[in-house]
């Protein structure tokens, strides 16, 4: 035996007693909790299912307000672009190169946060990716920086949307792509990172970047550059940020509830099984 470890030889196993009730109660025991616990189930799935329904309307409720503003009687014009449709009149389409400009400012020493880049939470720190494995390397000198408000796409993700603004300075893989405002507040950061992640630009995304299948496709920055943006005014960002995050709140909030209910759905699944097989409870 080592310290901190017990072994448990299966002699003295064998002088464990275990209660056993009559086969026959066994069979009841096995029927009941077969069906409760089919119940129980039956509800986790329905709440889950829930979730998920919120979690489209929110993704739903971002993706129209970030490409079709809050008004939906606002006039609309048609556009020159070939796939951006309409938009409100008062709004306007420039190619991203009259946008933004390529950043290409490398560490020296390597020591800056290093930064991940994905389609779910953007640009956020690698140390706070718990549950992602990644090589690690030894030396990060020579990386791309960004720096607050940078906008940073993962080219070789870009298709499922990996991109986002940095809230701060970090550093980033070199094949990433990094661009800055040419005038500093066009953009809500806020805005502009849903409006680059809504569906239809993830879209035009995969039909713009080369390779041969989707893992091997890449948007490469002339390829971003060339691509129109259609955006408004930036006091009508603000109000379309303020607005979203206030109905997707309220969806949050009752996410948050019944993630809480299907918890206490999921303990009284194992209080019961164990209250049963132990002989706590009679069935």
């Amino acid at each position: 035996m080592r310290v901190g470890q017990w072994d448990m030889h299966y002699e003295d196993f064998k002088q464990i007693p275990i209660p056993l009730p009559p086969q026959e109660e066994q069979e009841r025991i096995v029927a009941f909790l077969d069906q409760k616990t089919a119940e129980i189930d039956e509800a986790i799935s329905k709440k889950e299912r829930l979730i998920e329904l919120l979690e489209e309307q929110k993704a739903m409720l971002i993706n129209k307000a970030v490409t079709q503003g809050l008004n939906p009687d606002a006039p609309r014009n048609k556009t020159d672009s070939s796939w951006i449709d309409t938009i409100p009149s008062h709004w306007q389409v420039k190619r991203a190169k009259y946008l933004f400009r390529e950043i290409d400012e490398r560490s020296v020493s390597g020591e800056e946060e290093l930064l991940s880049v994905s389609h779910l939470t953007g640009v956020t720190p690698r140390s706070e990716k718990t549950n992602v494995y990644m090589f690690m390397a030894e030396d990060y000198s020579g990386s791309k920086l960004c720096r607050p408000n940078d906008l940073v796409f993962n080219i070789m993700w870009a298709w499922m949307g990996a991109l986002g603004v940095s809230d701060r300075v970090g550093i980033v893989s070199p094949s990433y792509g990094v661009y800055r405002q040419l005038k500093e507040g066009t953009f809500n950061n806020w805005y502009l990172e849903h409006l680059l992640r809504s569906t239809l630009y993830v879209a035009e995304y995969n039909k713009r970047s080369t390779g041969l299948h989707s893992s091997r496709l890449r948007l490469y920055s002339q390829i971003f550059l060339d691509m129109e943006l259609g955006f408004p005014p930036r006091e009508d960002q603000n109000k379309i940020e303020q607005e979203t995050k206030k109905q997707v709140s309220q969806a949050d909030a009752v996410i948050t509830s019944v993630r809480s209910e299907i918890e206490k759905l999921a303990e009284l699944r194992r209080s019961l099984v164990a209250s049963v097989v132990t002989g706590k409870m009679r069935v």
